[in-house]
C-alpha cells in the first residue's frame, strides 16, 4: 500500500509519529508512507483552506514533506503536487485529545481526512481520547500504536466497494486507557455533550491590550448513550462513518410547504 499521512498537531507531533508506525504496519515492507503535515500547529481549523494566499511546502525528509497550512492543504499539497502517484488511503492523526461529539466538528484531523474523502480517497482519521488513566503514562497514544492497525484493516475490509458522490470517511477515536485496558470497538454515531461549548476567557496583556483565549469545556460530560463519546468512556474504541454532506435528510419532508 501506499499510505499518505497528516495531522493537526504539526508535523513534529508525538501522536504523528504513532500513526507512522500503524501505517508502516499496514503498508508492509514493500509499501510506502508519505507524510505532508502542517508546519506548525492547526488544531481547531476544521476543513480550512488556505484559498487566499500561497502555502510554503519544504522537504524534511525522504517522504516526509512540512506545509504552512491546514490539514485540508496538506492532502491537496500531496495529491496535487508531493506524491508521484494517488495513495491507496489517507490517515489523519493520531490527535493528542477526541473528536468524539461536538469536537468532530471543528477538528483539523477530521478536515485532512474528509479532504481526502472528497478528492475519492479511502480516509481514516484516528484520535487519542486522554484521561486520567493515560494522560501521564509513558505513552499516552498507546492505546491507539497497539490497536491501530488491527482496526483499519476491519474498517477497510468492511468497506464498500464502491461509492457515489459525498464518499465515506471514518472517525476513530481510542479511549483514555492504557492498551491493555480497551475492551473492544464500537461503531457509533456521533453524539452530543449536552451543555459542552466552547467559549472565550478574556486576558490583559501586560501593555493593557485585552485579548481573547478560547476555552473548552470538561470531555468527561456524558454524551448520548451508545454514541462514539459515551463508548469511548466505558473503554471502547469508537468508529463513525462519516460524509460531507451536512444536509438533514430526515428533515427535508417537514418542508415540502415550501417548494413552490
Amino acid at each position: 500500500m501506499r499510505i499518505l499521512l497528516t495531522n493537526d498537531d504539526g508535523i513534529n507531533a508525538p501522536g504523528l509519529k504513532s500513526l507512522e508506525k500503524i501505517a508502516w504496519d499496514l503498508a508492509g515492507a514493500k509499501g510506502e508512507v508519505w507524510v505532508v503535515a502542517p508546519a506548525f500547529e492547526q488544531s481547531g481549523v476544521g476543513h480550512c483552506i488556505s484559498y487566499t494566499h500561497p502555502m510554503m511546502v519544504q522537504k524534511m525528509g525522504k517522504q516526509r514533506y512540512a506545509a504552512e497550512g491546514s490539514p485540508a492543504d496538506c492532502v491537496l499539497a500531496a495529491l496535487h503536487d508531493i506524491l508521484p502517484e494517488r495513495p491507496d488511503l489517507v490517515l489523519s492523526g493520531v490527535n493528542r485529545g477526541n473528536n468524539s461529539a461536538e469536537n468532530a466538528l471543528y477538528s483539523g484531523t477530521l478536515g485532512g481526512a474528509m479532504e481526502a474523502a472528497l478528492q475519492g480517497l479511502p480516509a481514516v482519521a484516528l484520535s487519542q481520547y486522554l484521561g486520567p488513566e493515560n494522560v501521564d503514562i509513558d505513552n499516552p497514544f498507546e492505546a491507539a500504536e497497539v490497536h491501530g492497525a488491527a482496526l483499519l484493516r476491519k474498517i477497510l475490509a468492511a468497506a464498500p466497494k464502491t461509492e457515489q458522490d459525498y464518499r465515506l470517511f471514518y472517525n476513530v477515536n481510542f479511549p483514555p486507557v492504557p492498551a491493555a485496558g480497551v475492551k473492544g470497538s464500537r461503531v457509533a454515531v456521533q453524539g452530543f455533550r449536552q451543555g459542552v461549548t466552547f467559549g472565550v476567557e478574556p486576558h490583559l496583556s501586560p501593555s493593557g491590550r485585552r485579548f481573547l483565549w478560547i476555552k473548552g469545556h470538561d470531555q468527561r460530560v456524558p454524551s448520548t448513550p451508545g454514541s462514539d463519546a459515551d463508548v469511548n468512556l466505558d473503554g471502547y474504541i469508537s468508529i463513525t462513518p462519516m460524509r460531507a454532506d451536512l444536509t438533514a435528510h430526515d428533515m427535508l419532508s417537514q418542508f415540502e410547504s415550501l417548494n413552490t
